[in-house]
């Protein structure tokens, strides 16, 4: 499997980021050559003046464990991206067995997590939202685990609203996910309706009286908990920053006195003032870019954002044809995503027609992922943001699949008929995924080879 042995689109950034905060514990500046001497093995590349980022810090510190591990190289900024792939692969299996307790539907809703481009690109690559996505994820089982939970709890007549051990490792899991990038708050809504609506439903399926009311009353009183946890958590993440005397913005309530929230200490006032300039950035992000994609295309992939291309002449790089060409697009299969989309639509009529919670929980997911993109129409934004959504399309997509299948019992000729049905979509999606693996990991190919996998001229 080849390695790029370069700073890959955004790598250019958290891949320097990452090792600023293992050597200082703040984000540091570097000089402008600095990726040519990072690749040549020299790490004497920061200016030591603080740099202003408008991300916060703990996706790059999962960065940062790579590169301590393995060092300031390509394989380093880039490992732990590819365990949290793995590890996703394994949660989307797992959540899929709890959700559907069948063993075939989560063997697929595994096998499309793990076979997908979208994802292949990102466990290959430095980013946050791959974090972000394992991420979120890991506190959506945590509340199926919860909702399992409490349901022996009710049987049992034990049931304490304070003993909740699963949503407190959600809460965990998403201030961790809110320090990577700040779009893991809308996780936290849609978690937290999810919290509600599953204990609503365990209630009503065990004959309980007032299942509404006392779920909510449940929910409120583990609010403040709750907000403890994911404010101390998240604070916790920028602790190299609130340690530092130099870092960016940090010494700005001292500069001025009179500003910010009075009662608060000058770290926080700082810090507060930080999150404010960053929180403008991101809002006024209208600069255009070449790759930029509108988020109602996301499910489609109709705008995939190419990380990589180089092209070489015959006898360059061991080029063996005319001209040869190596990229790193991230772009889905598309039989995953479009079928994937359609998914989505029948897990909302599933929804609606057969109050099916699993088909609520899996679009409220989703939506968490893309709904809130499609509020800022006018920002600058990127499809391989939609690595957060693809859990929640191929559940969705295996539980279609699942659906197909229907239970063991129906055997006979209409059975085989599905079972064919079912295994050549899925044997088509592993073929399809072997047949753009090339440019999903930079591999060198000839240039008529490349452009036989530009369907649309929109994915180049």
């Amino acid at each position: 499997m080849k390695l790029i042995r370069s700073l890959v689109f955004d790598e250019t950034y958290y891949a320097k980021d990452a090792w600023s905060l293992l050597k200082y514990g703040y984000e540091v500046d570097t000089v402008k050559d600095a990726n040519e001497k990072i690749l040549a093995g020299m790490t004497d590349v920061f200016t030591g003046n603080p740099s202003y980022v408008v991300h916060p810090p703990f996706g790059k510190w999962v960065i940062a464990a790579g590169e301590q591990m393995f060092g300031w190289n390509p394989y380093g900024w880039r490992f732990m991206m590819a365990v949290l792939g793995v590890g996703a692969v394994i949660l989307v299996h797992r959540v899929a067995l709890r959700l559907f307790n069948h063993n075939l539907t989560a063997f697929l809703a595994g096998l499309f997590m793990a076979i997908d481009g979208m994802a292949i690109v990102h466990s290959r690559t430095a980013l946050l939202d791959q974090t972000l996505m394992f991420l979120t994820l890991a506190a959506f089982v945590a509340i199926v685990m919860d909702r399992d939970f409490v349901k022996q709890r009710l049987e049992q007549n034990r049931f304490n609203s304070f003993y909740r051990p699963w949503i407190y490792l959600a809460a965990i899991l998403l201030a961790l996910a809110c320090a990577t990038k700040w779009s893991g708050v809308w996780f936290v809504i849609g978690i937290g309706l999810l919290v509600i609506f599953f204990e609503v439903r365990t209630r009503i399926g065990l004959g309980k009286t007032f299942p509404v009311k006392t779920s909510v009353v449940s929910a409120l009183k583990l609010l403040p908990i709750v907000v403890v946890i994911l404010l101390t958590v998240y604070t916790a993440t920028w602790y190299g920053w609130i340690i530092s005397d130099v870092a960016y913005n940090r010494n700005w309530a001292a500069a001025n006195p009179k500003e910010g929230l009075q009662f608060l200490p000058e770290v926080l006032r700082s810090l507060i003032h930080y999150h404010q300039t960053a929180f403008a950035f991101h809002t006024n992000l209208t600069t255009s870019h070449s790759y930029q994609s509108n988020p109602w295309s996301w499910p489609l992939n109709l705008r995939p954002t190419s990380f990589y291309y180089e092209e070489f002449a015959q006898g360059v790089r061991g080029c063996g044809s005319e001209k040869c060409a190596e990229e790193v697009v991230a772009l889905g299969n598309p039989l995953i995503w479009w079928a994937a989309t359609l998914a989505i639509l029948q897990q909302i009529w599933l929804w609606f027609t057969k109050r099916d919670s699993r088909a609520l929980a899996i679009v409220v997911m989703f939506l968490a992922a893309w709904a809130p993109w499609l509020l800022f129409q006018q920002r600058t934004v990127f499809s391989f943001y939609a690595i957060v959504m693809l859990p929640y399309m191929v559940l969705a997509l295996a539980s279609v699949c699942g659906q197909i299948l229907g239970p063991v019992v129906n055997s006979g000729k209409t059975r085989a008929k599905r079972a064919l049905l079912v295994g050549v979509y899925v044997t088509s999606t592993v073929l399809l995924s072997a047949f753009f693996y090339p440019i999903w990991t930079g591999e060198l190919i000839p240039k008529w080879y490349w452009q036989i996998h530009m369907w649309f001229g929109s994915w180049i």
